[in-house]
């Protein structure tokens, strides 16, 4: 079992720091309950990623933002402003981004939902020894070749991000230690595509995890 992340639907994930408690979370939307941060990292400004009413409940007057430019601009408080490729540490939290577009997927020829030229990101995080990628609403693009992580957190369900064929691939490159599925359930997709995403993994030797929403990341204050 995974430790110090939990899913909360859709592309949203808390991370906590064993030890200290710390809390990461990341894209929070349709929260079942508040959920305390003392990070909170944004991939981009569509509704389903920055959601104002869930930030405003999960932010306390020294909770630190991490986005890039078009969603900063409308917050307020402690904000990093970040783009494609940035190292920054936050609060003593090692952050990396990663572009994340589409390549094939289009609202109209030539518009992809996620344009490259937008600047939005994926992010690396890096806790409790371990890195964990979130892709952000991406396909499977070059710059995902070679990172080095642990836990992998990848799109699966098609339409705006990669179909399940397409992000057991990307986690073929990846080669992480668990990839998990998001963007399911919500939006678009269903679990269906989270078990095909991860019956392809498994044939290609890639150990995943299918998270329930709403669970607690277990053993938070322990020592690590």
């Amino acid at each position: 079992m995974l430790e110090g992340i939990s899913w909360l639907g859709h592309d949203s994930f808390l991370l906590v720091e064993l030890g200290t408690g710390k809390r990461v979370l990341i894209d929070p939307y349709k929260l079942a309950k508040p959920v305390a941060a003392d990070l909170i990292l944004i991939t981009h400004p569509h509704f389903d990623h920055y959601s104002p009413d869930d930030v405003r409940q999960c932010a306390g007057p020294t909770t630190h933002f991490v986005t890039v430019a078009d969603v900063a601009s409308s917050l307020q408080g402690r904000v990093t402003v970040i783009k494609p490729g940035d190292k920054v540490v936050v609060e003593g939290v090692p952050i990396e981004t990663v572009p994340a577009y589409n390549t094939n997927k289009f609202r109209a020829p030539g518009q992809p939902f996620h344009p490259k030229s937008k600047g939005w990101v994926g992010f690396i995080v890096t806790l409790n020894g371990q890195r964990f990628y979130h892709t952000g609403d991406s396909d499977f693009v070059d710059e995902m070749r070679d990172l080095n992580v642990d836990i992998a957190l990848l799109p699966v369900s098609g339409t705006y991000v990669m179909t399940p064929e397409e992000a057991a691939e990307a986690a073929k490159a990846l080669r992480p230690r668990v990839a998990v599925p998001m963007h399911y359930g919500a939006i678009a997709g269903s679990e269906a595509e989270a078990r095909r995403f991860a019956a392809l993994c498994k044939q290609a030797g890639i150990e995943t995890e299918i998270l329930r929403p709403g669970i607690e990341p277990s053993n938070p204050k322990a020592t690590s």
